[in-house]
């Protein structure tokens, strides 16, 4: 499935890379290519939508899943061994500096399984769960399933996260870090400084920090585990972003406080029969863990580029803007008030002329901007940003920019 290196392989001196590779995902039941016109209503369009990459994973992991897999048994496995708990507390030491107990980690099906037990043991119906804006999507639709309520906080807006944890009925802290969708690094002293405040009011913490290997230089994602001390708080993450592997399933958390570890552990047991992992997602994270850093590392460098290459080209076009790249991920996350356009007549130019599908901001809780997914080949991201500079223009005084023949 694999085709010949993109056009954008040789151009500006760039030697070929194994990222520049197109694979074609039309047929394997993959959300974002073959299922688009369940969000944007048309089929067929170009994809820079939900967060997952276009690149095959590390080639250690799959020789790891092939060589699981010539075995031929797949029957019950255990998450709780060795091999598994080595690789993460490693991964921990080597990539953030930190030490992990291995016996504070647990597992899961996905990271939001994780955030959705862990609000049924932290918060009662009606009380209050804060969560930074923007915000990724799913968490506000796994807050109201579960009868909590949604406490918006801006990013950068410290006095109204003090009053919103200050409320009698907060109870929990949903962080998301790295941000998703804005790709925010979180530093020391901000940490330290929602730390303080959450013990200060007894508010329980859960760190998303699925996207926290992602981070680009001179940004060094902190894990809340060298920050959260001694108050009730969780990690959940995987590798499922960084590798390129959600289809593997599997999670892990990292939680603190012994008397929440052992209910969440009988939650995942007794009370929904998930203690037995996907021993696929297992191998994957221990191969990804002991031989992948190589290659993470190659594929930060391919993203950093991608976002480079966004920055010129906004920057070229749309000065007023001054967008830069995100401090993580993939995600380029483009304020576009500056521009004054209309949101539903952006996507419509985009959808029924330019034949892409690009996240609207308001997915997210914000108007007025758009989410461009560029963990992809450089030629396949150069031609979203090119459709969404040329949508720009035809709706703006920026240029005479015509339509397509």
């Amino acid at each position: 499935m694999t085709s010949a290196p993109s056009r954008a392989a040789g151009e500006a001196g760039r030697a070929p890379c194994a990222f520049d590779a197109v694979v074609d995902r039309h047929g394997t039941w993959c959300t974002q290519w073959d299922y688009v016109e369940d969000r944007f209503g048309v089929p067929d369009l170009l994809p820079f939508t939900i967060s997952d990459m276009d690149f095959e994973t590390a080639p250690e992991i799959t020789a790891a899943l092939r060589g699981r897999l010539d075995h031929g048994v797949l029957g019950y496995s255990r998450w709780r061994q060795e091999d598994f708990l080595s690789a993460i507390t490693h991964w921990y030491a080597s990539r953030h500096a930190a030490s992990v107990d291995p016996g504070s980690i647990v597992y899961a099906p996905s990271v939001m399984y994780q955030v959705s037990l862990l609000l049924r043991l932290w918060s009662r119906p009606g009380d209050g769960v804060v969560v930074h804006t923007p915000m990724y999507d799913a968490f506000p639709r796994t807050v109201a399933a579960h009868g909590r309520e949604l406490r918006e906080c801006p990013l950068d807006d410290w006095a109204e996260f003090e009053r919103l944890l200050a409320l009698p009925d907060t109870a929990v802290l949903l962080l998301c870090s790295p941000h998703n969708p804005t790709g925010r690094v979180w530093t020391a002293d901000e940490l330290d400084r929602m730390a303080g405040l959450c013990a200060r009011y007894g508010v329980a913490v859960v760190s998303d920090e699925i996207h926290s290997d992602l981070a680009h230089a001179p940004h060094v994602h902190r894990t809340w585990v060298e920050h959260g001390g001694d108050g009730r708080w969780a990690v959940v993450t995987s590798a499922s972003k960084s590798f390129n592997i959600p289809a593997l399933t599997g999670s892990y958390g990292i939680i603190r406080d012994t008397a929440s570890r052992d209910a969440y552990l009988r939650q995942l047991k007794e009370a929904d029969g998930l203690s037995s992992p996907a021993v696929l997602s297992l191998v994957g994270h221990i191969a990804a863990y002991r031989e992948g850093a190589p290659w993470l590392d190659d594929l930060r460098g391919y993203l950093a580029g991608n976002l480079a290459m966004v920055a010129d080209r906004l920057h070229e076009s749309f000065p007023q803007l001054g967008w830069e790249p995100p401090h993580a991920g993939y995600l380029a996350w483009i304020d576009l008030r500056p521009l004054g356009v209309d949101d539903d007549e952006l996507q419509r130019e985009l959808v029924e002329v330019e034949k892409v599908a690009i996240m609207p901001g308001s997915a997210y809780g914000s108007a007025g901007r758009v989410r461009l997914n560029v963990g992809c080949p450089r030629s396949k991201a150069e031609a979203g940003v090119d459709a969404l500079v040329r949508a720009l223009r035809r709706l703006t005084s920026a240029g005479e920019e015509p339509y397509p023949a």
